[in-house]
């Protein structure tokens, strides 16, 4: 299904992607050029959301199963002073394309572009279903939040996310959540410790007995770690004060199965008994909201809370792509990924059939000089054919 003049569009459509800037909030470019792109190639309709998420739509001549291809259009900065490549360039070196966002991950946006539109060409439109093709804004702050826009338009009844698996299948991963805790005290000038009371020191109790909890493990997923990320007293900086209120703030690696309520209560636990013991003691649990100005000026918000999700590899959508990936030569391992994905929305919470299924590795994100190899970015492309096909047929 790949000419050679298909692969010279795919590798060129990657370059263009990363020659636009698109950090979170900043996609409006990309956004345009992805949907110039859908219209090119044929896609029937596109629509923007008020996120400014970029939906392309190809119509089956029969009804039947509809299929979401979900890729984010923002990424992370780069350093340019950091970088050997033109961060933005879309260099080709070696057979590699270089850019920011090459593996994470409009490599895979430009692929599942071109394996949708490919698809409808080679079948004439002769296939049972709607595929859409959505690039997703402010993934890298908020893994799901703008994908639920998506899904409620869509409707979809099978989600495949493009994140990096090195043409892998993925059927799941461990959530995320942030949460935040607060201790308070009362301020006092520190030539007179005795007249105040240390927030501080309330948090160094709740921190030694938070060590102490025992998070669950999953004999999949793995640890449902919970890890102090950041901590600060205020006010702040301090000088001569007895510092009113310090917050800590956790990273807690999800597992499926748990809720906003059971994650939280052996923290609440161990704060009820420290105030049981102690009058003085005072503080407070709760999960970190965020809130970012899409570049349509819509304000997106939302608690950071993602949820895990997995499936079975008996599953019989798991089953079908496998096989589908299988007769179109390649060789893919079922297993899942180990950081958090728009997935979290899609299965986790709205209970939509998911797979995740994508070119280059977890560990070429977000890093200095990020390259896509084409003969993953390729790879990749007949891997979303042959889902699409499998899925719909």
């Amino acid at each position: 299904m790949l000419t050679q003049e298909r692969e010279k569009q795919v590798i060129k459509l990657c370059q263009d992607f990363i020659r636009i800037k698109s950090y979170s909030g900043e996609e409006g470019g990309m956004a345009v050029k992805l949907k110039e792109t859908f219209d090119e190639l044929g896609f029937d309709d596109t629509f923007i959301d008020v996120y400014g998420n970029v939906i392309g739509h190809i119509k089956g001549k029969q009804k039947g199963k509809v299929i979401l291809l979900d890729g984010h259009i923002d990424t992370v900065p780069a350093d340019r002073n950091k970088w050997t490549k033109d961060p933005f360039s879309g260099e080709i070196d070696d057979g590699k394309i270089y850019g920011r966002g090459a593996s994470d991950m409009k490599g895979a946006l430009s692929g599942m572009v071109c394996a949708a539109a490919y698809f409808a060409h080679d079948t004439k439109r002769d296939f049972n279903g709607d595929i859409y093709v959505a690039g997703v804004v402010h993934e890298e702050c908020f893994e799901g939040i703008a994908a639920r826009k998506i899904s409620e338009r869509v409707a979809p009844d099978y989600v495949v996310i493009g994140e990096a698996s090195e043409c892998n299948l993925k059927r799941g991963q461990r959530g995320r959540a942030e949460i935040v805790i607060e201790t308070y005290g009362k301020a006092a000038h520190s030539s007179n410790p005795q007249n105040g009371i240390n927030a501080v020191y309330n948090m160094m109790k709740l921190l030694e007995k938070i060590r102490g909890i025992k998070t669950p493990r999953h004999y999949v997923l793995g640890e449902g770690i919970l890890e102090l990320t950041d901590i600060i007293s205020f006010p702040y900086p301090g000088a001569s004060v007895v510092p009113s209120q310090c917050k800590a703030t956790f990273d807690r690696r999800l597992l499926t199965g748990e809720s906003r309520e059971s994650v939280l209560k052996p923290i609440q636990d161990c704060i009820t008994e420290l105030e049981n013991m102690d009058h003085n003691f005072k503080a407070k649990v709760y999960y970190a909201v965020g809130e970012e100005k899409c570049y349509t000026g819509e304000i997106i918000k939302g608690e950071r809370f993602f949820p895990a999700w997995l499936y079975d590899e008996e599953e019989d959508f798991v089953k079908k792509a496998y096989h589908g990936l299988k007769e179109q030569g390649l060789d893919p391992i079922i297993t899942h990924y180990s950081f958090c994905t728009n997935g979290s929305h899609y299965a986790g919470e709205a209970n939509i059939k998911t797979i995740g299924f994508g070119p280059s590795k977890e560990s070429l994100a977000h890093v200095d000089d990020e390259y896509i190899e084409i003969g993953e970015l390729l790879k990749a492309v007949k891997g979303y054919y042959a889902i699409v096909d499998a899925l719909l047929r």
